[in-house]
Order: structure tokens, then sequence, then C-alpha cells
């Protein structure tokens, strides 16, 4: 964000986005006073952690790190040294190709191979067109770029089952996972149990400070501690990213349902509102797409106008789409969303699209 968005946000008192207006000071506030430090990633607030997650996904291991873009392409190059061959399976949206700046190729000698259409759910047919030998296949649950779409379980269990099949890692991308295991109405083991190893946030729904776990055979989880070292990973002190997730995964976790039953009671409300449209509807997960019939330049005066004369924060840009008067932003559906009634949220957004 540039320095006027920043000082605009700042400004503001309220919001029906995601966690809400998080400060430094909130999460500062989200670190227990008595929280025992790690050193060097060993003990304290960290081992706890990563137990508690091991727990959580139904997994012997789970390791902590301070990124996800360090911790995915490190577990996919241990998938890939046991392996004869280098190639990683994934959907064309996936986050290690698309926003992690060639790091899974330049630093871990990976090879890309997209499957299936860009704008589609990964389909079990298109992972039947890959000849080739697989070391790993990555499914991100849930489809982040297409809105939270979540494919059917059966899919999702032959789909994983095909890389087992070949001799090949299932590696969950996760960031979500706790948003699909309410989307799935399954708990989170029950999802992570299709796989063999798994990627967890917890800044994204669940409002913490940064930092994610792995999770997986213990094996796998000490050759990623070695990368995690070699990466520049292994801080000193992990310890405040590891405590506040520690503290605010619980309550997180618990208001998941209602955050479901809270998308879909947003979407039905949307209905009435012909300018936005939702992507998925109903929603697959807490978080949805909205496509809203407006340009790019109103939606940013409106939004500014918003900030400046309510003092509530919605998002200060939108993406452009093919068409010039249709927009696209991303609600995830958190702990702020719920203080709003579905009615305002679509009277707000259909303000912010009228002309």
């Amino acid at each position: 964000m540039d320095d006027e968005i920043t000082l605009r946000r700042a400004h503001c008192t309220d919001s029906f986005h995601g966690n809400g207006l998080q400060r430094p000071a909130d999460l500062l506030r989200s670190i227990p006073p008595d929280t025992i430090e790690d050193v060097y990633g060993d003990g304290g607030a960290v081992t706890d952690l990563e137990h508690h997650v091991a727990g959580l996904l139904g997994k012997p291991a789970a390791v902590f790190l301070p990124s996800g873009t360090m911790a995915q392409p490190a577990m996919l190059r241990v998938h890939a040294d046991r392996r004869t061959t280098r190639t990683v399976v994934w959907h064309p949206y996936c986050h290690v190709q698309e926003h992690e700046n060639g790091a899974y190729a330049r630093l871990h000698q990976l090879v890309g191979r997209p499957a299936g259409a860009r704008e589609k759910v990964l389909t079990s047919g298109d992972l039947n067109g890959v000849a080739e030998p697989v070391a790993a296949l990555v499914l991100e649950l849930p489809q982040r770029d297409l809105g939270g779409q979540l494919p059917a379980w059966d899919e999702l269990v032959a789909q994983t089952a095909w890389a087992q099949n070949r001799g090949a890692a299932a590696h969950l991308d996760g960031a979500r996972l706790w948003e699909a295991s309410a989307g799935y109405g399954r708990p989170a083991a029950e999802i992570a149990a299709l796989f063999d190893t798994v990627y967890v946030s917890f800044y994204k729904g669940v409002g913490a400070l940064s930092g994610c776990c792995l999770a997986g055979r213990e094996q796998d989880m000490a050759e990623v501690r070695e990368w995690r070292h070699r990466l520049g990973g292994t801080l000193y002190g992990l310890w405040p990213a590891a405590a506040s997730a520690l503290n605010l995964l619980p309550g997180a976790l618990a208001e998941m349902p209602a955050r479901m039953e809270h998308a879909r009671a947003i979407a039905a409300a949307l209905a009435e509102a012909p300018t936005v449209r939702v992507v998925p509807d109903p929603p697959h997960t807490p978080m949805m797409h909205l496509l809203l019939d407006t340009t790019l330049e109103a939606y940013t005066a409106r939004a500014k106008q918003l900030a400046d004369e309510q003092r509530f924060w919605v998002w200060p840009r939108a993406e452009p789409t093919g068409d010039p008067d249709v927009i696209r932003t991303e609600l995830s559906v958190g702990s702020a969303t719920l203080r709003h009634k579905p009615s305002f949220i679509a009277e707000t957004l259909a303000w912010l699209t009228s002309s």
C-alpha cells in the first residue's frame, strides 16, 4: 500500500473484510505475556504449536516456518529428492508458480507442470492427461483465485489416489484449510489424511502474526527442518509468531462454521443487488469473489469517499477483468464480517457500485 492509502486505513474505525483492521498493537496483544521462548526453533511456543498442529491434522510431526514461500518449495524438494523425477503437477493458479518469483526452480531445481484449465477447478480427467513421471501433486484447498472453490469430495479422493498410485506424493496447499474444513463439513484431520504432507497458514483466516506449519511423516519434517536452516528461516527466536498462532487458532477454528453460514447468508443477500455477482454462488467456503458492475475509477473514488466520510474501510482498489465495466474483489469472511449483517454488506456493496 502507498502512503496515502496507509494513512486512510489508519483513519478508519471499522471494516467487514476478514478479521478487520488489525493494528500492530492488536497483534502484539495476541502474544500471551507468559509465552515461553524458543531458541533457534527449539522448545517453548514453537514446539507447543508444532505438537498442537500435528494433532489437529492427524500427522506424526509438524514444523514451524516463517513463511509459506519458504515452506512449500522446500517440502516439494524433499519429495522430489526421494524420486527419479523433479516434476511437480499443480493447477495453473498454484501459488508456488504464480507468486514466489520462481523459487521452486531457481532454489530447488523443480519443474512445474500445470494441469487443467486456469479458470476451472482441477479434475481427475486433467490429471489423467499427465504421462510423465511425477514427484508430487499439489492441490490447493480452497482454490483462492477461483473464489474459494472446492472440488467435490469424491473428486478430491480420486485426485490424491492418482498421485499415490503413480508413486508421487500428494501435498496439500492448505493456506486456508481451516476454511475448507468448514466448507466440506469435515474435520481438518479427515482432509489431511488424504495427503502425505500438509501446509497451513496462521496469518490469513486465523489472523495471527506471520508463519505457517508443515505436517507429515517425522522423516519428512526432519528434512524440512534442515532446509529451514539452509534457507535462513531458523531465526534465533521464532516464538512471537508461534505464540500468536497458538493463542488465536482455537477461537478461529471454533468460529469457522459460523463464518461459513454467514458467507452463504451474504451471498443470498447479494442476490438482491443487481450490480454484484458472487463467485462461486453459493460460496464453497467462508470466502468469495465479487464481480462488481462498475469501473475501476468509479469504485476507487467510492471506496475513498466511504473511508474519508464514514471511516469505514473496504478494498482501496479492485482488480480489473477483461471487461472495463466489471471489476473483481475478494471477500474473506472473518471475525469482522460476523459483526455486520448480510443486509448491511449488500447495501454497502450496492452503494459502491451505484452510478
